[in-house]
């Protein structure tokens, strides 16, 4: 671990309180790392009672009241473990790590040896890997409580978060509403305010949708800078693994976890030599004065549909400016010659699945991608059932062209930034609002100008909709910075700069503070 617990603490008070000012008591709602850790050295709060306050919400939020269908799997040892972490904290202060007791929830395609891993699908409910993925390891030598995993779109094959085992997760800000996809139950959790933070995988934008959608912080990394093995795979060429949490700073913490090198993953070989002390080093409030921001207009909608999320995004610009960016608008035709010609996830699917069903014990329920399409349990069995036929699509001459179509896109964007001396490129995740749970899909997200280029972008809250009666705060809108290769820290700066101006996250009113709630 890069530096401990005390200097993270530290650092996190001092990028939230220039001034100094006298540390309020620990309240549950919209807790954060640093307010954790400050609770536990005043003796205020302990492990256990952190846990298991949020398993109290939990309880009362996930399939009860709003019944937000969250969660699928508690850990059932989270408060022995907690206790565990008491009794070492007691005894080694000094020596706990940067997560300490962090209650966090894992995506449920995250491999954990101790609790299954399903991908959302109920004939893989008692599917348990032989060990933690890369990154769930790394967490948990950082000191990270993994309090759950979460419910997902099944396999991560889509945008509305809904799966054969977990069902349909609601958006807490509007339960009518999806919270965006793949990673939706990570989204609802954290918005709902049931742990501190989480993770998701992006193949296509779901990392950064249920952000949007949830009004939350979401890293898409660098092609490269984090491990995605022991993740139930999507696509080799696009899949990403990063956190998504409620401020910049917690996503920032929760990537210096998570970016390093797997030997076992040969792609991270990119990210050594590009990975910062930490990803806070940036972290001011006047980040924003001087840099150069991009406005890509044809990544912005015209018709009345988009109006709520253009009015968000002309606020927010202006508000970067007034902050002391310089916004230059501009179009990228090559984005919409080559966007729908560019996803190579199906092409990829039966291959990197076969390659995941190999590493999982002799008597995993599911042992096969084959045994999986046959099961025929799937939400999402049609494009299963669509992948399965394709055997070979990695050498296809279809998959040469999207793959040399990836690299015209990433080429132009490279090309536009130097143009117009960009620092990085701001657009809407979404251009309309995410969309109800009637609906078939999650249409008009941005994602493909990251997950087809491989450069990192950051989404976090710009603002809301106006209020309606489903929902009271309005939905969350969610901008997005996109920058050149391994550019995180300078993204997360410019995201930390605009919250703190702003504070434009409000937390849900269909989860609110339970009855004797620290």
């Amino acid at each position: 671990m890069r530096f401990s617990i005390a200097v993270a603490a530290a650092l996190s008070v001092a990028l939230a309180d220039p001034g100094g000012a006298q540390t309020p008591a620990f309240h549950l709602q919209e807790a954060t790392i640093a307010s954790i850790h400050e609770a536990f050295a005043r003796g205020e709060l302990s492990c256990v009672q952190l846990t298991r306050a949020y398993l109290n919400r939990i309880e009362a939020y996930n399939l009860k009241g709003p019944a937000l269908h969250a969660i699928i799997t508690v850990n059932p040892r989270a408060l022995d473990v907690a206790a565990e972490m008491d009794r070492h904290y007691r005894d080694n202060r000094a020596g706990v790590g940067l997560l300490h007791c962090i209650p966090m929830i894992l995506k449920d395609n995250f491999d954990t040896q101790d609790m299954p891993t399903s991908g959302g699908n109920i004939s893989m409910k008692a599917s348990q890997p032989s060990k933690d993925a890369f990154t769930v390891a790394k967490m948990r030598k950082a000191g990270a409580l993994i309090l759950a995993k979460a419910n997902m779109q099944e396999f991560a094959r889509g945008g509305m978060s809904i799966s054969s085992l977990g069902g349909q997760v609601l958006n807490p800000y509007d339960l009518t509403r999806t919270p965006g996809g793949s990673s939706g139950g990570t989204g609802a959790s954290l918005a709902a305010n049931l742990a501190t933070i989480g993770t998701g995988s992006d193949t296509g934008q779901s990392i950064r949708s249920p952000s949007s959608a949830n009004s939350l912080v979401g890293v898409r990394p660098t092609r490269g800078l984090v491990s995605r093995r022991g993740v139930i795979p999507a696509s080799e060429t696009q899949d990403e693994v990063g956190p998504i949490a409620r401020t910049v700073t917690d996503a920032a913490l929760l990537l210096d976890v998570m970016a390093g090198y797997d030997p076992d993953d040969a792609v991270t070989a990119y990210g050594r030599g590009h990975i910062p002390q930490s990803y806070t080093h940036l972290l001011r409030p006047d980040a924003l004065k001087g840099a150069r921001i991009g406005v890509m207009s044809n990544l912005l909608g015209k018709e009345d549909r988009h109006r709520e999320v253009n009015r968000v995004m002309d606020e927010a610009i202006a508000k970067m400016q007034s902050l002391g960016a310089t916004v230059t608008r501009f179009e990228l035709p090559e984005y919409d010659a080559l966007a729908s010609n560019i996803d190579t996830s199906t092409l990829e699917g039966h291959t990197v699945m076969d390659h995941y069903f190999a590493t999982l014990p002799a008597n995993a329920p599911i042992k096969s991608f084959t045994d999986l399409v046959i099961a025929n349990t799937s939400a999402v069995q049609q494009a299963l059932q669509i992948e399965i036929t394709i055997p070979n699509g990695m050498n296809s001459d279809l998959y040469k062209t999207r793959m040399l179509n990836r690299e015209k896109l990433r080429m132009a964007v490279a090309k536009k930034m130097a143009d117009l001396n960009l620092d990085a490129i701001l657009y809407p995740h979404q251009r309309i609002l995410v969309v109800p749970i009637t609906e078939k899909d999650q249409p008009e997200r941005n994602g493909v100008l990251s997950n087809g280029t491989g450069y990192p972008a950051v989404t976090f809250p710009a603002g809301f909709s106006a209020p309606a009666a489903s929902a009271p705060v309005g939905v969350p809108v969610g901008a997005e910075l996109l920058g050149a290769d391994f550019s995180e820290d300078k993204l997360l700066s410019y995201a930390y700069a605009f919250e703190q101006a702003t504070h434009a996250r409000k937390p849900p009113k269909s989860a609110p503070a339970l009855a004797g709630e620290p």
